[in-house]
């Protein structure tokens, strides 16, 4: 299993809920989360294989949200 950690600007139950659609349909992802605790709101996201970055960062941005790798 491959985790890969982002920073976002996701802050609230409502940008999760905007976003969950992208995320849940991205291929080989298994299991993701954000911790809107963090001040870096990371998401971190699990696949079961070698998995694109890019692919979650264009999920995000076409919900209206930024992703950087961390």
């Amino acid at each position: 299993m491959e985790t890969l950690k982002f920073k976002t600007n996701i802050k609230c139950g409502g940008c999760i809920a905007t976003v969950t659609p992208a995320l849940d349909n991205l291929e080989g992802i298994q299991k993701w989360e954000v911790d809107t605790t963090n001040p870096d709101k990371i998401l971190t996201v699990q696949s079961d294989e070698a998995f694109n970055a890019n692919d979650v960062i264009t999920a995000l941005k076409t919900k209206g949200y930024n992703a950087e790798k961390i």
